[in-house]
């Protein structure tokens, strides 16, 4: 007895439609991946309120705000891989159990090691959460058209969450302590719990062979260090300091290991014949230039916002809203662009539009522009969901069913290694160009000129102290320096948007939407027994 390939998918389609509506279970994706975005950034706002309550030092304050992120990208590969073993569902619901859990411990907290602790509890949550829910989508939406489409809305909810989070915690903060800010969390974990274990289907992708676990944790080891050395050199630390170089070098060492061990097993844990694939890699490539070319972009607009044009941070979170309006808007409308002119165009266009939203915010000042601003955001928020849009469909679409949480931690993993590298190179570039513009101001003592080169903020502060027309010269040469280093991060950011233009010539010219060819399989002894699943 045997059955083809292609029936075999369509028993999978069956099991993964019993139970929900494919629509309703977008729904509850949707939500489960709006609570992680939010929560990535609606601690940014509560930075100077946990401050003022806990006390924490430099470096507790520093991990208070990375550990989250660091821990969510170290362990993205090791659940996506564990869903697809024990069941993608079971692996989502328990992130969620943990997320609300780890939000109760962090908006409890009386100490800053309790909230690091709740924060690393929550990357864990989010670890489980974010693979599950792409690799869900990847299993529920078989069809290539209906899953772009389906992919294009997740896409705008991740867009809605990353500028819903700084305005909700400022709305919290006016009213309660910043302990809400967490606190939210939980009434929607526990409505997400009992809906998502009715209305989600349960997957699993291949159980041949053992899961890995050795690979699993070199992987999230070799992940955490270098994440946290890509951090630290964004965060401004020396180059050459043993605790920047230790975590990449050693993490290094131990991704190529996980590598070497993949490629010697006969089940491994990641499928790196993936990689193989020009779509495959091309999309995760684009996907990490994308990140790199304007994470560390955004954050440098926000200090251009507020210290140069002297806006209020809800002023700027304003101003900040037509990116993510124009990004909501690429991402509803990715799934009809896709079909009419591909990946490889779509790509291609997303990347060329953003490159030329950013050329044109090289026309700002000292002085504000409304206008400018709001095209500048506009084209730049539509390029780059295009862009990220036709790059995770592309990859989403070429991984194996089987391999959907692996190809899924493996494309969340790019953005974030790729949003690390770029805000590390694009803030080394923006202080090699700010830094010596401040070097010789008439007046200007040499130590004060030193300390006004480490940013804007502190160079406002030393001229504060110095006061007078020194003071004021000082101010001034600060403000032309820093508006100088915008312009030649943007023309490198510009560069980079480019160079994943041409890469993007890689991809499939059309979207292809036919069922691989059938392939005679034999069919397993056990498969005319029922499988009890909990």
């Amino acid at each position: 007895m045997s059955l083809t390939t292609t029936a075999a998918a369509e028993l999978r389609r069956r099991a993964a439609g019993a139970g929900a509506n494919r629509w309703v279970v977008l729904v509850v994706l949707c939500v489960s991946l709006l609570l992680v975005a939010v929560d990535a950034t609606v601690l940014h706002v509560a930075v100077p309120a946990v401050t003022e309550d806990l006390r924490p030092g430099a470096i507790e304050l520093l991990w208070i705000v990375d550990v989250y992120p660091l821990v969510c990208a170290s362990l993205l590969i090791l659940f996506g891989t564990l869903g697809d073993r024990v069941g993608r569902r079971r692996i989502l619901l328990l992130g969620y159990a943990l997320f609300g859990v780890a939000s109760g411990l962090a908006a409890l907290a009386r100490d800053p090691q309790v909230l690091i602790m709740a924060r690393a509890l929550l990357g864990v949550g989010g670890a489980m959460i974010m693979p599950a829910t792409l690799s869900i989508l990847r299993q529920v939406f078989p069809d290539r058209r209906e899953r772009a489409l389906a992919i294009g809305v997740w896409s705008a909810v991740a867009a809605v969450g990353a500028a819903v989070g700084p305005l909700l915690g400022g709305f919290l903060l006016e009213h309660f302590w910043w302990g809400s800010v967490f606190l939210v969390n939980i009434p929607l974990m526990l409505v997400s719990l009992p809906v998502g274990r009715i209305l989600l289907p349960e997957s699993r992708g291949a159980s041949d062979g053992p899961w890995d676990v050795v690979g699993a944790l070199t992987a999230a080891a070799g992940l955490f260090g270098v994440v946290l050395g890509v951090k630290r050199l964004g965060g401004g630390e020396a180059p050459g300091s043993v605790f920047t170089v230790l975590p990449l070098v050693v993490g290094a060492v131990l991704l190529v290991l996980f590598v070497r061990r993949q490629r010697r097993r006969t089940h491994p844990l990641v499928d790196l014949g993936m990689f193989a694939r020009p779509a495959f890699s091309t999309s995760v490539g684009c996907i990490v230039l994308a990140m790199l070319a304007l994470v560390g972009l955004e954050l440098i607009a926000a200090q251009y916002l507020q210290l140069v044009l002297g806006l209020s941070p809800l002023q700027t979170g304003l101003r900040l809203m037509p990116l993510t309006f124009a990004a909501m808007a690429a991402g509803l409308a990715g799934a009809r662009m896709l079909r009419r002119f591909g990946p490889r165009r779509m790509v291609c266009f997303g990347f060329c539009l953003t490159a030329g939203a950013v050329v044109l915010l090289t026309a700002m000042g000292a002085t504000d522009d409304p206008a400018l601003l709001l095209s500048g955001f506009v084209l730049l928020g539509f390029g780059l969901e295009t862009t990220l849009f036709g790059a995770y469909e592309s990859m989403l679409s070429e991984a194996p069913t089987a391999q959907a949480g692996g190809a899924a931690a493996i494309g969340e993993t790019s953005y974030q290694l790729g949003a690390g590298i770029g805000i590390a190179l694009l803030g080394s570039v923006m202080n090699a160009a700010y830094a010596p513009g401040l070097s010789a101001v008439p007046g200007v003592p040499a130590s004060a000129s030193a300390s006004a080169g480490h940013s804007l903020g502190e160079a406002y502060e030393v001229a504060g102290k110095l006061g007078g027309p020194v003071g004021a010269a000082l101010h001034r040469a600060a403000r032309d320096s820093f508006v100088h280093g915008l312009h030649v991060t943007l023309l490198v950011s510009a560069g980079l948007l480019l160079l994943g233009a041409v890469m993007a010539l890689r991809l499939p010219r059309v979207m292809q939407c036919a069922e691989p060819p059938a392939v005679e399989v034999p069919a397993p002894r056990e498969a005319t027994q029922p499988r009890v699943s909990v």
